[in-house]
């Protein structure tokens, strides 16, 4: 690390602490040639990982949005926002462990659904109802027997 200094390119670590709630991490470097101290953060780069709509309009994913649709979902549901939360983070790791730069709003809605079905099943059929633009009382049916198919 360069010395703001002299410019020197050899420095010595002296502490180092976490920052930022773990996201980041903050080290006093002290130059081996003119002896002053200064700090460096040291932080994970994001990638962006851009969500594909059914429409081909390409945008930067957002955690809110997901959480919104979840809240949206659970409304009048005995769901502790602590749990929305877990379930945003789940989907939010999911998306960056895919490793891809793109993923199709499709995708992120299946993960949605599968976070949404293991907590509250009437909160994961709103929600299916709503992503999945159920046409008639039949589809949404279909929708409904497998749920009640998937429990036994």
């Amino acid at each position: 690390m360069k010395c703001i200094y002299c410019g020197c390119e050899d420095s010595k670590v002296i502490d180092s602490r976490s920052a930022d709630e773990g996201r980041t991490i903050r080290r006093r470097r002290e130059c081996v040639q003119c002896g002053k101290r200064f700090t460096t953060y040291e932080t994970i780069e994001d990638t962006p990982v851009l969500v594909v709509k059914s429409s081909g309009i390409r945008q930067a994913y957002d955690s809110l949005k997901v959480k919104n649709g979840i809240i949206k979902s659970c409304e009048k549901r005995p769901v502790p926002m602590s749990k929305i939360d877990e379930m945003v983070a789940n989907v939010t790791k999911q998306v960056y462990n895919t490793m891809e730069q793109e993923i199709t709003s499709k995708r992120i809605g299946e993960m949605v659904m599968e976070e949404l079905k293991k907590v509250d099943e009437v909160a994961y059929v709103r929600y299916a109802s709503v992503y999945r633009s159920f046409k008639d009382i039949n589809s949404f049916m279909e929708e409904l027997q497998k749920l009640m198919e998937s429990r036994k």
